[in-house]
């Protein structure tokens, strides 16, 4: 039934196609190829004739192969049409035409497989021409019969340099070709006569390897083991990665028993290849090459059982976890933390039992990175051990695993610790849980429970788990700290709210700054507000209404003035509309002004900057820069002839770069400078020196 419906739909589409391949098209289009119609049109014709063309297209694009701008979309729609007139013209042009066209031709004839042009082929690669015999190798591999590779074969004596290449190039995919239609014999004869021929280069050499082991199979193992044990450093990594593409028990076999008879560089080439077979008898073999005295073959079979190995392998690369080499533990490690199954698990929390010293410390961050539950009652005992370290690390490993119905143990034990290291370790670990768990706000709600009975120094350390897990019960948790009587949790509770992780905390500091009676609580809190607006994604209506009430809250200038810098990092209309509001301010009206000149910079309205600066009290001035110099010690430069490029008819300069060093260049790396500028305005004499990246404004000389 289906291959019913199949045929229905191949036929009907047939029909769809040719029913846009009308008669008519196509002659209107051929008349546009035989006028004096330009390359263009012309061009266009033969993309179109791809899609419509029928042999009678054929003389008229074939009389187009010799031209260089017309030869190459010519070949695009002759290569659509399927009939035998095309390979005919082709073949034809091919004794007639030069340079790019010819080597177009030569590429159309290897497209269409046309068996017709193997001897005409043939002789062009024999030729004086390289470019045109690279073509024709290429070509006569694409057409990839018998008679193109004996052609080849024929050449490949009296070629050199990249013909030689092309010509191999070309032999290989007949090989290829000719495996494709079971043509394996004739496919292998191909590869072995290429990597016997002596003069042959490296990755010839290499690539015909490969096709010989793989085109005889199971049968291609003394092949492999051949050039793995050979002098050739190309043939063996090429054997190894033939290796790779080979399956089946006899492949391994023979790859593991080859192992302990080749040097230590052979058996990393062979550890890589049987990693890939991952099969059962490639354990013991890597596993004795992870205790190898050669360093580099340890390090690489180590990392390999990370694939192929099993809970066997924990003992040996604890040791080699434990030796502190800077290779061989930190790929001890990463096996040890990736080898799968429970197995693994269940010896990991067997050995850390018992485990002493530095054993112990491995063991318990491996269970941590394992994120074994069933290592929980191990852990808890280690969080009571004498020794400091051990402590530290098992609280660590208990934040990895617990789940948040321990929660209060931790906190109980955070609330009763005196020591610093432990008491940051369960910090951490109460962050891990929270940020792990699926359910934040209940998670928030359990370590708020536990504000009430600490004391001063754990209030601080709670209300930054809070923090680190975010969510409306942690906002409001530590948003009722921010106005406690208490000074030192009221400063903790504002330092995190300073440092938020979402939006949601703007209108809590706009309301802690208005209630503030303290100046430098009210300071903290809109600095925090105005930051949100610098660097929090949000809608862009949204950021320029923070902008407008920050201005209208912030009681200092100072404060303004970083509402300003979000202005001109945010640019649309409307914030160039509140930095023209800004400059009303006396003191804000140079600073707003030149946020208003770097908005219009950036395609905010720049035709009316002009009336802008008017409106805000800049009156236009005669501004002269008689010198400008940035630096700092005796590295100075002179950058008069940059400022003056951007000094126009106002005292405000903008520069377009992100800071002075982007337009004026660096004089002294890493050095803090100044730029010093002399200048006139109206005649009048003036001098006036701005720190680094600051804004400027040319006062008016007195």
């Amino acid at each position: 039934m289906w291959e019913t419906h199949k045929s229905f739909v191949l036929a009907a589409t047939l029909v769809a196609l040719l029913a846009g391949r009308t008669p008519a098209q196509e002659a209107e289009l051929l008349a546009v190829l035989k006028s004096d119609a330009g390359v263009q049109e012309k061009s266009d014709a033969c993309r179109k004739l791809a899609r419509v063309a029928t042999k009678d297209s054929v003389p008229a694009l074939a009389a187009l192969l010799a031209d260089e701008k017309l030869s190459h979309m010519a070949r695009y729609a002759l290569e659509s049409v399927r009939d035998p007139s095309v390979d005919e013209a082709l073949r034809d042009a091919l004794g007639k035409v030069q340079g790019s066209p010819r080597l177009g031709v030569i590429g159309s004839l290897g497209a269409r497989r046309d068996g017709k042009a193997v001897e005409p082929l043939g002789a062009v690669v024999k030729g004086s021409d390289a470019a045109a015999a690279q073509a024709a190798a290429r070509a006569l591999g694409c057409i990839g019969t018998a008679p193109a590779a004996q052609a080849l074969q024929d050449a490949l004596a009296g070629a050199a340099g990249a013909t030689q290449l092309a010509v191999c190039e070309g032999l290989f995919r007949c090989a290829e070709t000719m495996s494709a239609a079971d043509q394996v014999d004739a496919a292998r004869a191909i590869y072995d006569r290429l990597r016997g021929q002596a003069d042959m280069p490296p990755q010839v050499k290499s690539a015909a390897l490969r096709g010989a082991i793989l085109s005889r199979k199971a049968d291609g193992i003394p092949l492999l083991l051949e050039a793995i044990r050979g002098s050739d450093h190309d043939l063996a990594n090429a054997a190894v990665r033939t290796a790779m593409e080979l399956s089946g028990k006899e492949v391994t076999d023979a790859l593991v028993a080859e192992l302990p008879k080749v040097s230590p560089e052979r058996q990393g080439l062979l550890i890589t290849a049987l990693a890939i077979h991952g099969q059962s008898q490639v354990l013991p073999a890597v596993l004795k090459a992870a205790q190898s005295s050669d360093p580099q073959l340890r390090v690489l079979a180590i990392r390999t059982l990370k694939r192929v190995g099993d809970a066997s392998c924990v003992p040996a690369l604890l040791d080699a976890a434990a030796e502190g080499n800077s290779e061989i533990s930190p790929a001890a490690l990463e096996s040890l933390e990736n080898l799968q199954g429970k197995a693994v698990d269940d010896q990991v929390v067997e050995r850390l039992s018992k485990a002493e010293g530095k054993v112990r410390l491995l063991l318990i961050g491996l269970a941590a990175k394992r994120r074994i539950a069933a290592a929980v009652p191990v852990l808890w005992a280690a969080a009571d051990d004498k020794d400091p370290a051990v402590r530290v690390a098992a609280v660590a490993g208990l934040g990895a695993v617990l789940d948040t119905a321990q929660l209060p143990k931790l906190l109980a034990r955070l609330a009763a610790t005196n020591d610093k290291q432990e008491a940051a370790a369960l910090d951490q670990a109460i962050r891990d849980i929270g940020q792990r768990a699926a359910d934040r706000e209940a998670v928030a709600a359990q370590i708020a429970a536990a504000l009430s009975g600490a004391d001063g120094a754990v209030k601080a350390r709670i209300l930054d788990a809070l923090a680190a897990i975010g969510g409306a019960k942690a906002l409001e948790t530590v948003a009722a700290a921010a106005r406690s009587d208490n000074e030192e949790f009221r400063d903790a509770a504002y330092q995190e709210l300073g440092q938020w992780t979402s939006a949601d905390a703007a209108p809590v500091l706009l309301d802690l700054h208005k209630a503030a009676t303290d100046q430098k609580l009210k300071t903290r809190a809109i600095r925090a507000y105005i930051r949100i607006a610098r660097q929090f994604d949000m809608p862009a209506d949204q950021r320029a209404a923070m902008c407008r009430t920050a201005l209208d809250a912030a009681e200092r200038d100072t404060d303004k003035r970083l509402v300003l810098e979000v202005l001109l990092r945010y640019p649309s209309d409307e914030m160039q509309a509140i930095a023209l509001d800004a400059a009303k301010n006396p003191a804000l009206k140079d600073e707003a002004m030149l946020v208003v000149m770097g908005l219009a910079s950036k395609g905010i309205n720049r035709a009316e900057l002009g009336k802008a600066l008017a409106q805000a009290g800049h009156q236009q001035v005669k501004l002269e820069i008689v010198k400008a110099e940035y630096g700092a010690g005796n590295k100075i430069k002179d950058v008069t002839d940059i400022l003056r490029k951007f000094a126009k008819n106002y005292r405000v300069i903008f520069l377009p770069g992100a800071n002075y060093n982007d337009t004026l260049g660096d004089p002294a790396d890493g050095v803090v400078k100044q730029l010093k500028i002399k200048y006139k305005i109206d005649g009048k004499d003036g001098e006036v020196t701005f720190a680094e990246n600051a804004m400027i404004v040319l006062p008016m000389p007195k």
